[in-house]
């Protein structure tokens, strides 16, 4: 009961931040646009993807819910949903077998429609789980990690029933993995070391709109960023932002704080902590916890404890210590609760419209990676200047004709 109280003190604060989905939901419960649709959401289970199911719900379909990574579920939550008509087959978990059972129950609800965050649970329904793929319209996927993914599936030709990159929207990687990131990232750290940033070298390793969201909040609380990339391009943009642009060997010596945000593996590896300074901390702003070399840690440390709640502190033979947060998982949500309400309104607009524009287009797509209509991103954002109270200019006939022209 306590657990239920609390989730949902968490649900209604969250709701009043979220006007722009409660509008979307408005609108598309007049034409009943998912009435009856099995649908399962699997994304990192807190209280904006909450708020997500239950308007999913509340427009007629059969949803559920569940999570998209060990450790990011809030058991609060679960309950407060659970009560409110949703299906949670899902709880707060450390153990990756129990995370998958998770998926695996999920899957047993036949979905027509599923919204993924990482494609773990897209992959599963291509692999182990392929007769779910029978009944299958559509998949709207969340993440940078996740479309990487469907797209591999999709060049392997493997790749069943359409997917709909939503982190492509300019509506969602310019805001939720820059900002959001951003925001949601030193939130983590910070709430779980309680220490301070200013006059810190802080390591951003990736430089994608995640990582450039990491950099720009780090040098706001007065921090000296350096960046590591492996794109040239991205560098080079680093290094016009105002940051030091340096290769990881080089930068481990020098940071008091590491935050990965690459999406790839083995970023952050033994050669680097050997290196590193005594009280290092090192943080995970990627979907998978492989960005930072876990079982080299384990191997090169005498001993290892917990000094805080969410934080592993490793011995080094030479008496340094390095403190890992969130066990190597994305430190925003494993640790803390995900990026900020308003941004996530922003996400799980297009995530909805999503689901409805595949729903009601499943005889037109192809099993390919799709991005949303540009005119669904340009209706998200001119929703959101609206709610918010901001004015937008509009071109004149005058002024359209004469883009449209070849005159001087």
């Amino acid at each position: 009961m306590e657990l239920k109280e609390m989730g949902k003190m968490k649900l209604l604060w969250a709701q009043k931040y979220m006007k722009l989905l409660k509008s979307f939901e408005e609108e598309l419960a007049e034409r009943s646009a998912l009435k009856g649709v099995r649908l399962v959401v699997s994304v990192h289970l807190e209280a904006k993807t909450a708020n997500l199911a239950l308007t999913l719900h509340r427009l007629g379909a059969d949803v559920v819910a569940t999570g998209s990574n060990p450790l990011s579920t809030q058991d609060e939550i679960v309950e407060a949903l659970k009560e409110q008509g949703v299906k949670v087959p899902a709880w707060h978990t450390h153990s990756m077998d129990e995370y998958m059972e998770q998926l695996h129950k999920a899957l047993d609800h036949h979905p027509q429609l599923i919204i993924d965050d990482g494609a773990d649970l897209t992959v599963l329904a291509h692999t182990e789980r392929r007769e779910v793929l029978q009944e299958l319209v559509g998949i709207s996927e969340e993440t940078t990690t996740g479309v990487r993914r469907d797209k591999a599936l999709e060049k392997s030709n493997e790749l069943k029933v359409p997917v709909i990159a939503v982190n492509d929207s300019k509506m969602k990687y310019l805001f939720d993995n820059r900002y959001g990131t951003g925001q949601s990232t030193w939130d983590g750290i910070i709430r779980n070391t309680n220490t301070t940033v200013a006059g810190k070298t802080v390591v951003v390793a990736g430089y994608g709109w995640c990582g450039r969201g990491i950099a720009l909040r780090a040098k706001g609380l007065g921090a000296r960023v350096i960046v590591t990339e492996v794109d040239p391009i991205r560098a080079a943009e680093a290094v016009m932002d105002g940051f030091q642009v340096m290769k990881m060997v080089d930068a481990a010596s020098e940071g008091d704080i590491f935050v990965t945000a690459t999406g790839n593996k083995d970023v952050i590896t033994k050669r680097h902590f050997e290196k590193m300074k005594d009280g290092a901390i090192l943080a995970n702003a990627g979907h998978f916890n492989v960005e930072i070399a876990m079982d080299e840690l384990e191997a090169i440390a005498t001993k290892r404890y917990n000094s805080r709640p969410n934080v592993t502190t490793y011995v080094l033979r030479n008496g340094r210590e390095l403190h890992l947060l969130a066990e190597g998982r994305l430190v925003n949500l494993a640790a803390a609760d995900g990026h900020p309400i308003e941004i996530m309104d922003l996400s799980f607009s297009l995530q909805l419209l999503s689901v409805v524009h595949l729903w009601e287009n499943k005889d037109k797509l192809e099993p390919k990676v799709y991005t949303l209509p540009e005119s669904i991103d340009e209706e998200v954002a001119r929703r959101f200047l609206n709610i918010y109270g901001h004015g937008l200019d509009t071109l004149s006939d005058k002024q359209r004709r004469y883009l449209e022209s070849a005159s001087s």
